[in-house]
């Protein structure tokens, strides 16, 4: 029996390990398990290249606890090691040798699947254990080797009888980690982080019924056996090529992933490069609601089959961190903070490529089938404001296929709205206008005004549109987006010709003082407009660049303008050529005061302003009028 102390270039690796390398004690499962799968990978690629004259077979990783003494097993059939080997990778923390093997067949390994990126994985064991054996068997023809530690840098190393080959790891679990000893644990683990390792991975054995045969008579009962169960999926969706795949694999494996999501995703977006970097994975569009706040944290970030994370931010586009699915890349470094990640290169690139792959695919779609792009427009359109707003080259893309809806359910591009209205909804000063409204049923009125003129009021309802509406407004020449309920519809679009008002400036100096005295100055703006006496005698408007920006400020970026936290302010617009105007100026003040709060809450009413006491008293004073 061999014993040294472990070369390493601190006096003791294990504090060190505990506390700095891992922040997370889980990822001890993780790692080992990645360590046996190259071991086996290494020993299927040695085969497939003639160095050696072993079997591949069948091999699994199996992974078994034993509550009696206390130890966890993860055993595999890979390529084992020799007790030259256990010296040189397990003594110079170098465990699994993924990066010497992918170097010595790097002409011919380069798909081995051989995972390669975690070095100091076989050490994370000492996070959980007090003892650590390992137990090992080359594919070569040579002894069995059993190596001890004890979390410090002593060691033994000896030869063993062990017959098969392949490498198995004992841990010797300390007190504080007893829960590793606990199958729902270990399950949950493996199911997070190697769902999809491509070895299989055994965890216990299942029942599992045999269908009948078919020539089988009617009373005889199915057959049920014990079968290993299998954890994981050694063929994930996207590690295949997308034309091996039907639309119905695609979902299929949309539900493996998201087991508990019942409705069926829009469309995927399979990703697969090798040059400049790794990368494959497929993106979900899932149908989408408002909240942004929910949608995040969905995509899952593989290397090489092993679960990394599912917070993707400085990786994935921020905008496609609503998305579903897989990315999966060699390339990607693990255990690193977020602003490293976002100054790495390849990191960048793999960004903007996902970023082009996304905006291409969208394309298509909208040219292949536009109708059918239209009615799932609304449930993929806070995806790609987003994007517009936050990618300048995704916005130059979306630019061609981004809809705009009309409150009467037809689609724009934004070419083709402008061209539509351009002729009826130019100003004098030259700039196409373009109305829109937020809420149909709280702007009926405001709308249908608008329509009398043969104007198109869009619909824009998604809770980011006032930040588009400004990218639009700067990126583009001669637009202005105006709310439809922001002032009076002969104000909306200012043309040449104006009303002629019916009251005299004395008159109307005199309407204005009567309003003031009533209504909150605090809140309400006076404003008298000559508009057709058809038109509302009263009407509450907000002026567009004011709620405009409270807008922004309530979904982010209102902050940038420097305004603090915006008051309500609102214009009541007096339209001086309504009759009633007229009447008011001859009435007695208590008649006057009473006409004047009616008019003014049904014009708050109007504007769903109306609330609490003085709706009630609003309600209570309309009956009063019918007596």
């Amino acid at each position: 029996m061999a014993t040294g102390k472990i070369n390493v270039s601190v006096e003791n690796i294990f504090p060190l390990i505990k506390k700095f390398l891992y922040s997370d004690h889980e990822i001890f499962l993780r790692e080992l398990i990645s360590n046996a799968t190259d071991a086996t990978l290494k020993l299927k690629h040695l085969t497939r290249i003639g160095e050696t004259d072993v079997t591949y077979g069948k091999p699994v990783i199996e992974v078994k606890i034993n509550k009696e003494n206390n130890t966890l097993h993860i055993i595999d059939e890979g390529v084992g090691m020799t007790k030259d080997e256990v010296e040189k990778y397990i003594n110079q923390v170098a465990f699994s040798g993924a990066e010497e093997f992918l170097e010595k067949y790097k002409d011919s390994a380069k798909d081995s699947g051989i995972i390669g990126h975690f070095g100091l994985g076989f050490y994370s064991a000492f996070m959980v254990a007090d003892k650590v054996e390992i137990i090992t068997k080359s594919y070569k023809d040579e002894p069995a080797a059993h190596w001890t530690c004890e979390g410090t840098t002593e060691f033994t190393l000896e030869e063993t009888t062990k017959q098969n080959r392949g490498t198995e790891i004992i841990l010797h679990l300390n007190e504080e980690e007893k829960e590793f000893l606990e199958e729902p644990r270990i399950e949950n683990l493996l199911t997070k982080y190697n769902k999809f390792m491509p070895v299989p991975i055994k965890f216990g054995t299942k029942e599992k019924t045999l269908p009948k045969a078919e020539d089988a008579p009617e009373d005889e009962e199915a057959k049920t056996v014990t079968v290993d169960n299998i954890i994981n999926n050694p063929d994930p969706a996207w590690t295949k090529q997308p034309t091996d795949l039907e639309e119905e694999d695609y979902k299929s494996f949309y539900r493996e992933l998201y087991p508990m999501q019942f409705e069926e995703p829009l469309f995927h977006i399979h990703l697969n490069v090798d040059y400049p970097f790794n990368l494959t994975g497929i993106l979900y569009f899932p149908k989408l609601s408002n909240d942004l706040s929910m949608q995040r944290d969905k995509i899952q970030l593989y290397q090489n089959q092993v679960f990394v994370t599912d917070n993707v931010e400085g990786i994935v586009p921020e905008f496609l961190t609503m998305l579903k699915g897989v990315i999966d890349s060699p390339d990607i470094p693990l255990n690193v903070s977020r602003s490293y990640l976002q100054a790495d290169g390849a990191v960048k690139k793999i960004s903007s490529y996902i970023t082009r792959k996304v905006a291409d695919k969208l394309k298509s779609l909208f040219n292949q089938n536009r109708e059918d792009f239209e009615k799932k427009w609304n449930d993929i359109k806070v995806v790609i404001e987003y994007g517009m707003l936050s990618e300048d080259k995704f916005f130059e893309k979306a630019d061609k296929f981004a809809l705009y809806p009309s409150v009467d359910e037809k689609y724009y591009t934004f070419d083709e709205l402008i061209e539509k209205i351009k002729a009826n909804q130019t100003d004098k000063d030259g700039k196409t206008v373009v109305l829109y409204a937020s809420n149909k049923d709280e702007q009926h009125s405001y709308i249908q005004a608008a329509k009398e003129k043969n104007y198109e009021v869009l619909l824009l309802d998604s809770p980011i549109v006032a930040h588009l509406i400004q990218k639009l407004e700067s990126s583009k020449e001669n637009i202005s987006f105006v709310r439809v309920d922001s002032d009076h519809v002969d104000n909306l679009i200012k043309k040449e010709e104006n009303q002629v008002s019916k009251l005299s400036d004395e008159e109307k100096e005199k309407l204005k003082a009567d309003f003031e005295a009533i209504v909150p100055k605090e809140k309400y703006t006076v404003q008298l407009e000559p508009m057709d006496s058809n038109a509302a005698p009263l009407m509450i408007t907000q002026p567009e660049f004011m709620r405009r920006m409270k807008e922004m400020q309530q979904t982010g970026g209102g902050g940038m303008f420097g305004m603090g936290n915006m008051p309500d302010m609102y214009n009541l617009v007096i339209n001086v050529n309504h009759p009633l105007m007229g009447d008011l100026i001859n009435q007695d003040k208590e008649v006057q005061e009473k006409t004047i709060k009616q008019a003014l809450d049904l014009a708050k009413l109007s504007q769903n302003l109306l609330k609490g006491e003085e709706l009630t008293n609003f309600v209570k004073r309309s009956f009063e009028l019918m007596k």
